[in-house]
């Protein structure tokens, strides 16, 4: 990894759609796994804009559920391919070292 998660960052209005694993996903993997946490406890989506992301769904509705959204999106894309290319840079990595 490049950088370390943080506990509680700030968030751009919408995650990465890249098909690699980016600084901000690296800075953003504890975000991922709350809004995963929510999503698997059937938490209210406002309740997790305004813990988690820091979005205001009242005075905001549609910036703030675009950006939960684009964010679940992302965490769950991190599950099914974004967690290989993390063993792949890791494999990488160790091969680089030991040569």
């Amino acid at each position: 990894m490049r950088v370390r998660p943080e506990l509680d960052p700030d968030v751009d209005d919408l995650a990465p759609t890249v098909p690699e694993i980016t600084i901000y996903d690296e800075t953003h993997f504890v975000t991922y796994l709350r809004l995963l946490d929510a999503d698997d406890d059937g938490a209210d989506w406002t309740e997790v804009a305004r813990i988690v992301l820091h979005r205001d769904p009242i005075a905001e509705a549609e910036r703030s559920r675009t950006c939960w959204q684009s964010h679940l999106d992302r965490a769950r894309w991190m599950t099914k391919t974004g967690y290989r290319k993390i063993l792949e840079q890791a494999a990488a990595e160790t091969h680089s070292t030991r040569h």
